[in-house]
């Protein structure tokens, strides 16, 4: 990827940006593959090159991705890469303003809409590529009882243990390795 960083967004139109569904998709699939041109994006989204590219131009114009001429062979050929490592935001940073706190409520809903996505699209999938994977897959809940500050800390725990597998080298040992999605909240609730 282009930077190490994690980008905190603050400005409501680089959420605008983030809040659409083929979007995300672009975005991850950029994290999960690298620089792609148009036609791998679309090919991997079954999406129409020219809905991707117009969808690229919006994340562009958000400064989420930029093109990777190195990657190009000759001037025609177009790739993209994503501008960080990853993007947070906080909705503190958007109290202020009634209609950027809706933008990013928007943004996170359609973050936990793609998370859950994912999720049940794995609980779909046939017995044999279940099978394939055996205890790989799994899911866990916990009930802790924590003050704000705990919870702060449990969240960076949390990200660096994922950061680290994330941010590996991955072996070259001749095994497939495919991409996993993993994601955990932690949020104060009621039983």
């Amino acid at each position: 990827m282009a930077a190490d960083q994690v980008r905190q967004v603050t400005d409501s139109r680089v959420l605008a940006a983030l809040a659409h569904p083929l979007r995300r998709r672009l975005m991850d699939t950029l994290k999960v593959y690298g620089p792609c041109t148009v036609g791998q994006l679309a090919e991997r989204t079954d999406q129409a090159p020219a809905n991707v590219s117009h969808h690229l131009k919006v994340l562009a114009a958000a400064d989420l991705v930029t093109e990777a001429p190195e990657h190009a062979r000759d001037r025609r050929e177009r790739w993209w890469r994503l501008r960080d490592r990853g993007v947070r935001w906080s909705h503190a940073d958007f109290d202020a303003d009634p209609a950027a706190r809706a933008v990013a409520d928007a943004a996170g809903s359609l973050n936990l809409d793609r998370h859950v996505a994912l999720v049940r699209a794995w609980h779909a999938a046939g017995d044999e590529q279940q099978a394939a994977w055996a205890d790989g897959p799994f899911s866990t809940d916990k009930w802790l009882r924590l003050t704000p500050e705990e919870l702060a800390e449990l969240s960076r725990e949390v990200i660096a243990l994922l950061d680290r597998w994330a941010d590996r080298a991955v072996p070259d040992d001749d095994r497939r390795r495919e991409p996993v999605f993993v994601f955990a909240h932690g949020v104060p609730a009621r039983p």
